[in-house]
């Protein structure tokens, strides 16, 4: 993020690689924004086997991408503007303010205040950062760091070029999503949240365009939420993935096959609880750390946010109004055919729109 030659570029490719699917967009650069040439979604699981994290090991990626491209008629040699991102545990994000200084002694300066600010070892850190703002009266820097690991990123880019892509600029998820939506969406003043619910975890992201940045993790996600059906219900895995894609949180009776209506007993709190929860305590803290409690909307994007049931649910349980995020809303789709409001190509979305 920090200040580079820019590139000039016509076509890019946005690549989504997470972990219960891969997303592919291919836009095309025009003179008011961009254009859907094509884009593509793939599971990282076969058909009827149970997705289990742990079982996804990044020697997996590679061939689903490469058949992504052939499907897509992408020759990966001819890419010329790729942009991936990065995730989870060892990928930090935070906005700091700091007194100004110039261009040439930023960056080293940068290192060391992250140290305090990210939890990532320096001898493990790569860091980047982009510069906000600087404050008229106080000439104080708003400064937005973003950290990974030599590993992660070192393991990102042998699954890329391992499916023959020449890895381009990486991003860090929550970035990319807040930059689909802010390209995507008419925002006023206030705080935007946006709910990027993955299989296993939900990004939560803290948006606006005068409101401090903010983002955390929160380990619940569509996996758990497959996995609350089959303690409820009984059901296999499969079955478990339709009912959600079908019912989602809309309660129905269930029945016997004598006909007797029977309750559900849920002692536990559910994965909708858990994230209803934890989003309220990041507000809390957000409104003590930034001071901000214009709250607007929730977007939710990501796979499971198209489970029936939950932007009603969120809007319930934390009093702000919830819709799901089209994030094709400004894209020119010149093949009537390829109209997709799908949640889940924000990222990829947010990747290939990603400016120069």
């Amino acid at each position: 993020m920090a200040k580079k030659k820019k590139t000039k570029f016509r076509e890019s490719i946005g690549l989504d690689i997470g972990s219960h699917s891969i997303k592919m967009v291919h836009l095309k650069k025009q003179h008011d924004g961009f254009r859907l040439l094509n884009y593509d979604i793939r599971s990282t699981v076969p058909a009827g086997v149970e997705y289990t994290p742990s079982d996804l090991t990044p020697d997996r990626y590679a061939p689903i991408i490469s058949g992504m491209l052939r499907n897509m008629k992408i020759n990966p040699k001819k890419v010329r503007h790729l942009v991936s991102s990065i995730g989870g545990d060892n990928t930090s994000i935070k906005q700091i303010r700091t007194i100004f200084l110039p261009d040439e002694e930023l960056e080293s300066a940068l290192f060391f205040e992250a140290k305090k600010h990210l939890p990532i070892s320096g001898a493990e850190m790569i860091l980047d950062y982009q510069v906000l703002s600087v404050e008229e009266k106080t000439n104080n820097m708003n400064i937005l760091l973003a950290a990974t690991t030599k590993e992660l990123l070192n393991e990102h880019s042998t699954i890329l070029t391992d499916a023959g892509l020449a890895p381009g600029i990486v991003d860090i998820e929550s970035l990319a999503v807040a930059n689909s939506f802010s390209l995507n969406a008419f925002v006023e003043e206030g705080v935007y949240i946006i709910l990027n619910i993955g299989a296993h975890k939900t990004n939560m992201i803290l948006y606006g365009p005068q409101s401090k940045f903010f983002t955390r993790d929160i380990p619940w996600g569509g996996y758990n939420f497959t996995k609350d059906i089959i303690r409820e219900r009984g059901l296999s895995y499969e079955e478990a993935e339709v009912f959600k894609r079908e019912h989602g949180l809309i309660k129905e009776e269930v029945v016997k096959e004598d006909g007797a209506k029977i309750t559900l007993d849920i002692t536990e709190k559910s994965t909708a609880e858990h994230i209803a929860m934890e989003v309220k305590r990041s507000l809390r803290f957000y409104v003590k750390e930034a001071g901000n409690s214009d709250f607007r909307k929730i977007f939710l994007v990501g796979g499971t946010a198209k489970m029936p049931g939950l932007p009603v649910y969120f809007t319930e349980q934390l009093n702000i109004p919830t819709e799901i995020f089209n994030p094709c809303v400004n894209l020119d789709i010149s093949d009537r055919s390829k109209i997709t409001q799908d949640p889940q190509l924000a990222l990829a979305v947010g990747l290939a729109m990603r400016p120069e």
